[in-house]
């Protein structure tokens, strides 16, 4: 995915919270914290392989992995 793509798919879930009713700050922290979340996660994978600072439960993939019952 390209540096746009991946702007756009951040704008259109701005967009969704936006239309739920969530302000511009409330959906900024909520976005910041998942892309904490990920970058986190990114950084035990290859080539980096750094343990991971985020307690088990709270992590990206747990994350994920939940959110695929919520949708």
């Amino acid at each position: 995915m390209t540096s746009n793509g991946i702007v756009q798919k951040l704008w259109n879930h701005c967009n969704v919270l936006r239309d739920d009713g969530l302000s511009y700050g409330d959906y900024v922290e909520q976005l910041t914290f998942l892309l904490f979340l990920k970058m986190a996660d990114e950084q035990t994978r290859p080539p980096f392989n750094k343990p991971s600072t985020i307690p088990k439960g709270y992590d990206w993939p747990e994350m994920t992995y939940s959110l695929l019952f919520l949708l």
